[in-house]
């Protein structure tokens, strides 16, 4: 999809700037022209517009991420769509004829990526982001939500704790302790059909190479990566090449 710019309108959302873009869609900054506060809006990319299978998987995203609800888990506020030719696209530009939107809590702060380019942390400040990233991974686990993509570039460092973000490729999975409060619908249709890989290969368990079910244990495994590179400031495993790289996971201790 071509950029919002500046002032263009989501339904009561003013668009104010980029801010970035993720697998699942574009990301900005806007105001809440009704509440006059700051909010993100992720819109659906075009090229996956017309793709009835990824339009499934932006709304699975807003049934997850509105099914968590804690401190380090970036909030969900709304979801929306608008005509794209009330915002001054053709159908060919947007994508469709419409554009979808989520609007989620604007974070101020940088990501554990960006500050892992400064070197590695010290234990303490490596331990006052692990054990709140733990606490918002046990909540969805509970939820039977496994995120499947923990990686540095997902975990925003704020002043009030680190958040978790993007959900987006989340699954959703039946657990009898934590099926309450989402659709019957999200925990039953599969996210991906068996065998697609999904994730950031460096951070990926075994079992998501394999195009194997992921569950809990996949996050744990990605947790343990994240925190060996927050406390050495290097990645877990390493390859010069992709092949190198899965084989490192497959085979390294």
């Amino acid at each position: 999809m071509s950029a919002l710019s500046s002032g263009v309108r989501l339904g009561p959302y003013e668009i104010v700037a980029a801010i970035g873009a993720g697998g699942m869609g574009e990301v900005y900054k806007a105001t809440d022209t009704r509440l006059g506060r700051p909010v993100a809006i992720k819109v659906l990319p075009a090229h996956w517009a017309a793709d009835a299978g990824m339009r499934e998987r932006f709304d699975r995203e807003a049934q997850t991420i509105a099914a968590l609800n804690h401190p380090n888990i970036c909030a969900l506020h709304d979801v929306g769509t608008v005509a794209a030719h009330e915002v001054g696209l053709t159908s060919e530009a947007a994508g469709g004829a419409s554009i979808t939107f989520l609007v989620m809590e604007y974070l101020e702060g940088e990501t554990l990526a960006a500050r892992l380019e400064r070197g590695a942390l010290g234990l303490n400040e490596a331990l006052d982001i692990a054990i709140p990233v733990a606490d918002g991974l046990d909540q969805a686990h509970r939820r039977g939500v496994v995120h499947r993509d923990l990686k540095p570039a997902n975990v925003m460092l704020t002043a009030t704790g680190p958040k978790l973000l993007d959900f987006g490729i989340a699954k959703a999975v039946a657990h009898a302790s934590g099926a309450e409060g989402l659709s019957a619908r999200a925990l039953t249709t599969p996210l991906t059909m068996q065998g697609m890989v999904l994730g950031t290969l460096q951070y990926m368990a075994p079992e998501q190479i394999d195009g194997l079910e992921a569950d809990a244990r996949t996050d744990i495994f990605a947790f343990g990566t994240l925190l060996h590179e927050m406390v050495t400031g290097k990645r877990a495993f390493e390859g010069k090449s992709q092949a190198l790289l899965i084989s490192s996971i497959a085979t390294a201790e």
